[in-house]
């Protein structure tokens, strides 16, 4: 509150940014990643992957059934420790490649780049120039404004809607889906999940963009955790650039004492966040490459060589380091470091993928028939056995038991060994009864140590495979 009696506001308005359309190398690269990301996107649930059962999803993430789809592998809720090892390496995988190339991933491939490309390039169809955009934000509504910006809404809301539907078919059969959406004949589940989906695909590409890099987005606040003087980022050459000024393409630079910078400000103009790299690396940089590209089509008019403004390390710029001896500080400690650390998760993960067991199985005794003796005077203990065939083919499976206490000498299955048969993918309950031979009179009660062991038969490319669960054989009093 101001001595009159006046309110004054400590937050600035925020301007909404109307980056300038750039064509140029670097920005060629950005629309590959985004066509390369999007075909992967929208591409992936509707490939199809051949098994026993027939076709089905490549990749889905059924979590009604509790059954993820990764092509070939199957993966259930017990398998959680890969989906904790994925986020771990994706983890040091981002620190790793931060600390090499900076931000990189910000300017070519995060969701966020690319989603706000895709409504940018819309919004540039309708609303046309930079210049074009703000008069038009700024005019009074008219049947022109009112076509421009609900075209441009319509075409937003499509894109959303699409992604958004695309985003449900990784978690619901896409096939089914597409269908269901045609007849409006969605679960209430997948109509939520599709509109909150598009909704913050529209609001977060559309309308906040840079906002969510600057102040949603935790990786711009941590970075410099990870960045060095090595770290590859866009930097303005201060030495060749300054002092800055406007001059002519024939003016005698020396004379003028003026550096290679024109102050056109049209890095600015193309700045997706809107800074002014001229001013050193700040926080808000995504790495997107666009004022390098815009700036190396004035060196080229003015006929200066380019890369005034380029991607360098701090220490390259100021040291006036050559490519070669950039790379040799690529590898410094804290490279080797995540590699290495990066390397050996990704062995144990895959290791541990490639000797991952062909079937699964629990046991659980049965409370309403503890030990007993039967017919045919046997003590008998009886369990369950949930047997979880993992793979998509079918599988015979032996089950039986051992034991090297002396208590439960000669002890079997009963029948001798019980074999199942389950087909692709299949869980079943499989009641085992367990008995000592007859006339066993054992003197010691309570319980004791029995292992069952359940064996794949071998058959076909199948190769013979056992597993062994312990358990409690108990003797009555």
């Amino acid at each position: 509150m101001s001595a009159a009696g006046k309110t004054v506001s400590l937050y600035k308005k925020r301007q909404r940014i109307h980056p300038r359309e750039v064509h140029g190398l670097f920005q060629r690269w950005r629309w590959f990643f985004v066509f390369l990301t999007q075909a992967v996107f929208y591409g992936l649930p509707w490939l199809q992957w051949t098994t026993e059962l027939g076709q089905r999803q490549a990749v889905l993430f059924d979590l009604e059934a509790k059954r993820f789809y990764l092509f070939g592998l199957v993966l259930y809720p017990q398998d959680f420790i890969y989906l904790a090892a994925l986020l771990i390496v994706c983890a040091y995988a981002l620190f790793l490649f931060t600390a090499v190339a900076g931000r990189l991933w910000c300017g070519y491939a995060c969701p966020q780049t690319v989603y706000t490309s895709m409504f940018l390039w819309i919004e540039q169809r309708f609303g046309g120039s930079k210049a074009q955009r703000q008069k038009l934000e700024k005019a009074p509504w008219s049947a022109d404004k009112l076509w421009r910006v609900g075209g441009m809404h319509t075409a937003w809301v499509l894109l959303a809607l699409f992604t958004g539907f695309s985003f449900v078919g990784y978690f619901t059969p896409i096939r089914e889906l597409a269908p269901e959406v045609w007849a409006g004949q969605l679960g209430p589940w997948q109509t939520f999940w599709i509109l909150f989906y598009s909704f913050a695909t529209w609001g977060n590409a559309g309308f906040l963009r840079e906002q969510v890099c600057l102040h949603m987005c935790p990786y711009a606040r941590f970075q410099s955790a990870m960045f060095d003087r090595d770290t590859l980022v866009i930097g303005y050459d201060v030495e060749r650039g300054e002092p800055r000024g406007p001059r002519g393409r024939k003016d005698d630079l020396q004379a003028k004492q003026l550096g290679h910078c024109i102050d056109c400000g049209l890095c600015v103009d193309v700045c997706p966040t809107g800074i002014d790299i001229r001013k050193g690396l700040q926080y808000e940089c995504i790495g997107c490459a666009a004022c390098i590209d815009v700036c190396n089509g004035v060196m080229d008019k003015m006929g200066y060589p380019r890369g005034l403004i380029r991607y360098d390390t701090e220490n390259g710029l100021e040291q006036h380091l050559s490519r070669a001896q950039e790379w040799l500080r690529v590898f410094r400690p804290r490279v080797w470091i995540y590699s290495a650390v990066m390397l050996l998760i990704v062995a144990a993960v895959m290791g541990s993928l490639l000797t991952r067991p062909p079937f699964r199985y629990d046991i659980v005794r049965d409370r309403g028939a503890l030990g007993r003796w039967n017919e045919q005077g046997q003590l008998e203990n009886v369990y369950r056995l949930q047997v979880m065939n993992v793979l998509e083919r079918q599988q015979r499976y032996r089950i039986r038991v051992e034991s090297e206490d002396a208590v439960l000498q000669g002890v079997q299955v009963a029948g001798g060994a019980l074999e199942v048969t389950l087909g692709p993918i299949e869980a079943r309950w499989v009641p085992v009864a367990v008995h000592l031979p007859e006339g066993a009179a054992p003197t010691q009660t309570g319980a004791h140590t029995l292992h069952f062991v359940v064996e794949r038969v071998a058959q076909g490319e199948d190769a013979a495979h056992a597993q062994h669960e312990k358990t409690t054989f108990l003797v009555p009093r």
